[in-house]
This record gives structure tokens, sequence and C-alpha cells, in this order.
């Protein structure tokens, strides 16, 4: 049986689930949190990407690659590498799109702008993400982010239609925190951010606790899950975690393989997502380090149309 529902477009995108006999897939179509051309174009290219026959998996989705000051981390193995200046194995191994962290509290990322240069010049989808840091101002740092981004995209010549911005909040953030934070976005570049959480119950506690008004505000970001500790195998999903926050009705992207610093050994490790039904590799492609990398919600048509009507068009 072959049966689709549609979630509301409240939720600033629409979403269709596809039911094949038993199994249940889930087939994003985006019409987008503005109301532009850009949305309108979005929907009927992801119409046309569309089908009842799409299944989405993990190692065939289409992938994202997120960096920050601390990458390239250092070689682990016999393989291809890449560098600030030149992302080409990136692109070779499959990646389509690279967020940038653009800042954290009140520190810029001094990487941002050669990350997104490199990446133009593969043809990657670009985006950038802000860690806003509880303790300083959110619309501060929503300012500062904004700011550092025009100026990237001015002094580095951008050809790029568009910039993806990201949220990225930490721990101890708050419903107000997040809507300050996505308001003041919204003000200044007339697009929503996407909002990336944290795998926190401090931050799931305090999101089941806000207010219907700040839920339905956040809800109109895309939501990109964090879900790539090994401990959690089988324990989590990324369904699962979105239903803990209960905000949202679908997640866009998922960061399914993580990075952290091995005190002990001195070296970076990789942390991936290893559960019954999805299963990473400790690496990505033929790599030789590791990396943070993030799976869309949808095939490489919609995820083509989702970035250009969620970006910010500068």
């Amino acid at each position: 049986m072959i049966m689709a529902v549609c979630c509301p477009k409240s939720c600033g995108y629409q979403g269709v689930v596809v039911w094949i006999g038993a199994c249940v897939f889930p087939v994003l179509v985006f019409t987008g949190c503005t109301g532009t051309d850009a949305s309108r174009e979005l929907l009927a290219s992801s119409k046309a990407a569309s089908s009842a026959s799409f299944r989405w998996s993990l190692t065939s989705a289409p992938q994202i690659i997120n960096v920050s000051a601390y990458d390239p981390k250092e070689r682990q193995r016999k393989g291809s590498s890449y560098s600030l200046h030149d992302l080409s194995a990136l692109r070779r191994n499959g990646a389509l799109g690279l967020i940038a962290r653009c800042g954290k509290g009140r520190k810029l990322d001094e990487k941002c702008a050669g990350f997104l240069v490199a990446a133009e010049k593969q043809d990657m989808l670009l985006g950038s993400y802000y860690f806003v840091l509880k303790g300083v101002d959110p619309v501060w740092q929503a300012d500062h982010f904004v700011d550092r981004i025009r100026a990237i995209s001015s002094s580095k010549g951008l050809k790029a239609p568009g910039i993806l911005l990201v949220g990225d909040f930490d721990s101890r953030s708050t419903p107000r925190d997040i809507v300050r934070f996505v308001d003041r976005i919204e003000q200044r570049t007339g697009r929503l951010p996407m909002i990336y959480l944290e795998n926190s119950a401090a931050l799931r506690k305090s999101l089941k606790l806000a207010s219907s008004s700040q839920k339905r505000r956040i809800a109109q970001c895309p939501y990109w899950v964090a879900l790539y500790s090994s401990s959690q195998a089988g324990l989590e999903t990324p369904d699962r975690l979105m239903r803990a926050y209960g905000i949202w009705r679908h997640w866009a992207l998922w960061q399914y393989g993580g990075v952290h610093w091995d005190s002990r050994r001195k070296r970076s490790r990789a942390d991936f997502y290893s559960g019954i039904r999805y299963r990473a590799s400790a690496y990505f492609g033929d790599l030789d380090r590791p990396t943070e990398r993030s799976a869309f919600n949808g095939t490489p048509a919609q995820l083509r149309a989702f970035w250009a009507a969620q970006s910010w068009q500068l």
C-alpha cells in the first residue's frame, strides 16, 4: 500500500511520509519559510525529484561536511586529503555542500572565509553556522554572524547565489535565547536559520517547557539533528530524538558523524552512528582523516531546492 500524509505548512515546510507496504520512508517537499519565488521553484523541483519508490538510506543520502578552525584533522590512514584551500577530495567523495563555522560566542572563526571560498571553487553548496553561547546576547551574536558573512562575501567575491545560515545552540540555551537569535537573523536577512541542537537532556527539558508561541516560532526553522555518538547505537534514532524535543514534525539534516579530541591518545577520534537500522563508517569515503558529516533527508534535487529556498541571498 502506498499512502502519503502531509504535515501542516505552519512548520515552515511540508513533509510527505510515504508508506510502501509496512515500511515508512520520509520524502520531504520543502515549501520554504518565506513564500518567495525560490520556494515555488523548490516545490516544482522537489515534485520532479520525488517518487513513491524513493527509499532514503544513510549511505546514499546527499552528504554535507561541516568544518571549523579545528579542521582539517590530522592524517590517520592512507587515502586522499584536503586542506583549507583545496576541498577537491571532499567533492570527489560525494560531498555536495559545506557548512563552515563563522564564530563562537564573541570569537570569530579565522578559517571560515577560506573554507567558503574553497567550497565555492568545487561548486559545493555554501553554508555557515554560529555557535551561540549562553551568557552572550543572542542578538549580538546574530548581528556578528550576519556582518561577518556579508564581509566575507564582499571581500572574497563569492558568486554563490546564497549561503545557508545555521544557529548552533549550546546546552544551556533557553527557548527565549533561540527565538531572539532567530528573530534577529530573519530581521537582518529575510531568511530563517536552520537550528542545530546538541543531543542534550537539558535542551530537551528546556524546549519541552517552551511556550506555544515559542514552539511555533522555532518549528518554522529547519531542524539539524545531532546524533553521532556510538555509545547510543540502537538506543536512539533521529526520529525519536526529534520527538523528544516536542517541536518539529520532521528533520532536514542529520549529523551522523562527529569528531572528538582524545586527550589520552593526543589525537582526533571519529564518533559515528551505528545502530540497527542505520550504519555509518568511521571515515568519509577514502579520506585519510575523520570528518564531521551529515546526511540530508531527501534526494540531491530536493537538497539543492531546499538550499535555494532557505539560503540568504546576499
